[in-house]
């Protein structure tokens, strides 16, 4: 690979030569200030003369800019390994005789940055100022606003102010914005489809890529984008904003009486639904009044008593696996991914372990359980991954639905909860549909849909296939999901 450099120079007479591939942007300087800053990076070489040699992986290249004489070149680094990316900023001049070469040099790293150029997007941002710990806008404005102007963008933002306030926003969104960013947890989200759903034009409201900040509890779509290292980075959320590209996920309808909603994250009932209304009043905690919330439900072990059933076209848990596999290598090598099949999977000797009897193509369930959840992605907060054989767009919905078991199998289940381990559980019984019933049959308790609350009343959920837009730098769900074969051996999917 070649790399093109640029000479600056600082106020105080140091230099600093600025290179780059398609890989990485290099820094190498003498200046003390400089070099303290550029550390954060990665670190490839100190000279005894203070000459520190950096490099930035050239996604998190921000902008590169040439006027009056002054390069700046903006980037995103992290100061450690585990914490959260931030914006820095390198500026040096370069004389008269060089300025033509400088400007070219923008222009070229910018292109390579970009992967072909940096159109500025026009973006619209819906802020839920009193979301998850109520931070919301104050992260927008100092740790994301400055990343997306820095870039060029245009923005027009909006503070939420009510319940119900993103519905009317999104009902009459103009159609021309590049991307709709959204500064909250997953509730504002669900406002947002809600509203895009009574769009007058739904399909192409539908369209516009939907870009989540992570400000709430449990920030599950953020996760399922990002994974867990930048699933919960506002900066890395900004830069999905800047490079990601549209993913088409499936949405899924809730029909409850004569009321239609979307959903695009979960549903659950019994102990995962009480859990999350219960620790509303928790919500300065962030996702640990999930954890705090479950060991209390663990305690009352309650059952969950409702009619239940779906339209199963896969419950064997090993193929299910092998079909993730499928995905991330096809992904991998660039080659279109082709959704299993939809066939209804009936319990016959055929298909043993099946979920229970067979009525007209709907496969009941009536074991008693602590509760079931469903939805599309692998998170659903930081400590839990419910799903993680997800895809965001095979026309299924993943049913997760535990058998009663005793109090201390629930509280050994917690550990490894945050990668998914407990999908192995025998007790774990899950399945892929294209649609599920359920009635509860308890006269008091709670559904939630999204994170939000519902009448605990009958209600079915049906796939729309790719109907949603996200904008996400890869095209499949990001977590890793590590499993153990039968010989002990652990891979990674």
């Amino acid at each position: 690979m070649s790399t093109r450099e640029l000479v600056i120079e600082h106020g105080n007479g140091t230099f600093t030569t600025l290179g780059f591939t398609e890989t990485s942007l290099t820094i190498v300087t003498n200046d003390d200030d400089l070099a303290q800053q550029v550390s954060c990076c990665q670190t490839l070489f100190s000279s005894p003369r203070t000459s520190v040699i950096s490099e930035v992986p050239i996604r998190q290249v921000v902008a590169a800019t040439f006027l009056s004489g002054v390069v700046k070149v903006s980037y995103l680094v992290r100061k450690g390994k585990k914490q959260h990316l931030h914006l820095t900023q390198i500026f040096g001049h370069v004389d008269d005789a060089h300025s033509v070469p400088a400007r070219e040099w923008c222009h070229s790293v910018t292109q390579v940055a970009y992967k072909g150029g940096n159109p500025p997007k026009v973006l619209r941002v819906l802020i839920n100022p009193r979301g998850g710990p109520g931070k919301a806008l104050q992260i927008y404005l100092n740790q994301v606003e400055p990343i997306l102007l820095e870039a060029g963008c245009e923005v027009e933002v909006t503070c939420t102010t009510r319940a119900g306030h993103a519905i009317e926003l999104a009902q009459t969104i103009d159609l021309g914005y590049d991307a709709l960013v959204i500064v909250s947890g997953d509730g504002l989200i669900h406002e947002v489809m809600n509203g895009l759903a009574k769009h007058p034009q739904p399909e192409k409201a539908f369209s516009i890529p939907i870009a989540p900040i992570p400000a709430g509890s449990g920030n599950g779509l953020s996760l399922n984008i990002l994974g867990l290292q930048d699933g919960l980075d506002p900066c890395a959320a900004a830069l999905n904003v800047l490079k990601g590209r549209p993913m088409k996920i499936d949405l899924l309808s809730f029909t409850q009486g004569n009321q239609k909603r979307i959903s695009f994250m979960s549903q659950t009932v019994g102990l995962m639904a009480d859990l999350d209304i219960e620790t509303e009043h928790l919500r300065w905690m962030g996702d640990l009044r999930f954890v705090w919330g479950y060991l209390r439900g663990v305690m009352a072990h309650k059952t969950c008593k409702m009619e239940f059933s779906m339209k199963v076209t896969e419950h064997d848990k090993s193929r299910m696996v092998d079909a993730l596999h499928a995905r991330r290598t096809s992904a991998a090598k660039g080659l279109p991914f082709v959704s299993p099949s939809s066939e209804i999977v009936p319990n016959d000797d055929k298909h043993p372990g099946g979920p229970g009897s067979l009525d007209g193509g709907w496969v009941k369930f009536d074991k008693p359980v602590l509760w079931m959840a469903a939805g599309k992605g692998p998170y659903v907060s930081r400590s839990l991954m419910q799903f993680p054989v997800s895809h965001p767009d095979d026309g299924l919905v993943d049913i997760s639905i535990q058998e009663v078991v005793g109090r201390k199998f629930l509280l050994d289940a917690m550990d490894g909860a945050e990668v998914g381990r407990s999908f192995w559980l025998n007790s774990n019984r899950y399945f892929k549909a294209t649609a599920y019933r359920a009635k509860p049959l308890a006269p008091h308790g709670v559904l939630m849909v999204d994170g939000e609350a519902f009448p605990f009343e009958e209600f079915q959920i049906d796939v729309l296939h790719r109907l949603g837009t996200l904008i996400s730098p890869y095209p499949h769900y990001a977590p890793d999901f590590k499993v153990i074969d039968a010989k002990g051996t652990e891979r990674t999917v």
